[in-house]
This record gives structure tokens, sequence and C-alpha cells, in this order.
């Protein structure tokens, strides 16, 4: 029961959507320098031939990318088949591409609802049922395959900023990643959620900007999330140690949510 067995995620086959950017690619960047074989997927095709041939500069591991563009279901659907003419399984589905849209209550337009929801929450059910013979294929009782759905504070708590729609998706992706844990349990296969509080992202650039001094001055901690907190707890999940997490719905947010206000 050593570290370097039960943190391992050496040879696994990971697929990260949004994983040339953000978070995703932190939580990219995390697997290939552990020596997990990294398939990243994102519209921006520039980006990931770019973000592949910086990872693989790192050593260890191993990335490629499949460019898909989320809006569109025929990409998603493309995406899955792509994946199963490259690889016989896949370990671990890291469910992180999203969408945000900001508007006053008065003029929120139905068009930030279709968009939002459908990358935040339809897609992510999608993709899952899509490649879940992948993560059966690999899968057994003692090393179940993982989803690992990046989800947020937001969904947990009621945000200060006017993002109705993201709200409602993240806290419907919660609920789905626990509706998937009891269905794909039994099919080994593990869905458990991060909740993320705030990272260094472009969908967070313009917040931070404005508001950084107060978004930390607000967390426990005192900081913003690093890429070591977030390729950390996937690691976690995605290897032995996190075998039997299932259902499970983590704030990864230095505390915020529990952050007491007079």
């Amino acid at each position: 029961m050593d570290i370097s067995s039960l943190f391992s995620v050496k040879d696994k086959v990971v697929l990260v959507t949004g994983g040339a950017k953000g978070i995703g690619r932190m939580i990219s960047e995390g697997f290939v320098q552990n020596g997990a074989k990294v398939y990243i997927s994102s519209r921006d095709r520039k980006a990931c031939e770019e973000a592949c041939k910086e990872l693989n500069a790192m050593g260890k591991g191993k990335a490629d990318f499949i460019s898909a563009d989320f809006y569109k279901e025929e990409d998603v659907k493309r995406l899955a088949e792509e994946l199963g003419r490259r690889e016989k399984k896949l370990d671990i589905l890291v469910n992180n591409s999203g969408s945000n849209w900001g508007e006053s209550y008065a003029t929120y337009p139905s068009a930030a609802w279709s968009r939002v929801l459908t990358l935040n929450l339809q897609r992510v059910f999608q993709l899952t049922q899509l490649v879940t013979p992948l993560l059966e294929a690999g899968a057994s009782r003692e090393s179940p395959s993982r989803i690992i759905n990046i989800g947020s504070v937001d969904g947990l708590r009621v945000p200060a900023l006017e993002t109705f729609a993201y709200s409602a998706s993240k806290a419907g992706l919660h609920h789905l990643s626990r509706v998937l844990a009891h269905h794909l349990g039994q099919r080994n296969i593990t869905s458990n959620t991060l909740a993320c509080g705030p990272f260094q992202s472009k969908m967070m650039k313009a917040t931070l900007d404005k508001f950084k001094d107060v978004i930390e001055g607000g967390i426990p901690l005192g900081r913003i999330g690093t890429p070591e907190d977030v390729a950390g707890c996937c690691i976690w999940l995605g290897s032995r140690a996190g075998a039997w997490v299932n259902g499970a719905t983590i704030a990864l947010d230095g505390g915020t949510v529990v952050s007491a206000k007079l």
C-alpha cells in the first residue's frame, strides 16, 4: 500500500473535454506528468495542437487531441467514434467543457439557457453515454473506470453574480453525476463531481481582474485554486486511492461554501 502504487495513474487512458485551456489544461498536465495517455478535446484545434506540443515536452505520459465543437451533436458522436478507433478502452473521462453567461435578471435571454444547458449538462450526458462501452471495456469491480465531472461551487450556493443558467446547470450536473453513479456503478464505473471554486481560467479572468481581492477575502484559505489543487484531486479520484469513491460531490474551493459571513 505504498504511495507510488496507491496514487498511480501511469498508462491510464484519459479523455479531458476542454483540456487545452483553463482547469481542463491543469488536469491534463497533471495526468500527463504522471504517466497517463491523455486525449484533449476542444473546438479550438490550434489550442489543442499547442497544448499537446507543450504537454508532450513534459515527458512521462503522452498527449493527443480530437477536436470537436460540443455545441454540435454530430461532433460529440464523431469524438466518441474516433476515440473508439484509437483506443480499446477508456479509464477516465473528465467532463470539463463548460460555458457561462452573465447578464442582468431583467434582460437574461432565452438563448443563454439553450447555450449553457446544452454544453454544461446535455452534452455531458450524451458524451458519457457514447463512451460507456469504452469505459466498461477496461473496468472491473476492484479497478473501476472513472467519470470526473467538473462542477462549481455556484451549483452549491447562490452566487453574487447574475449567472442564472450557469448556476442551474452546475446544480443539475452535480445531481446527474449522482444518478450516473447509481446506474453505472453496477457496470464498474464510478461518477464523482468536483465543485470547483475560483481558479485562474479564461472563464474567470474578467471576474478575477475586478474582484480578486474580494474573492480571496471570502475564502478561509485566502487564495484561489492552483493547478496542483485540481490535478491532485483528479489523480486521487482516478487512482486506486479513489476507487471506492462513488456519487460524491467534493467542494474544491478552499472553504468558500462554508465561509461564515456576519
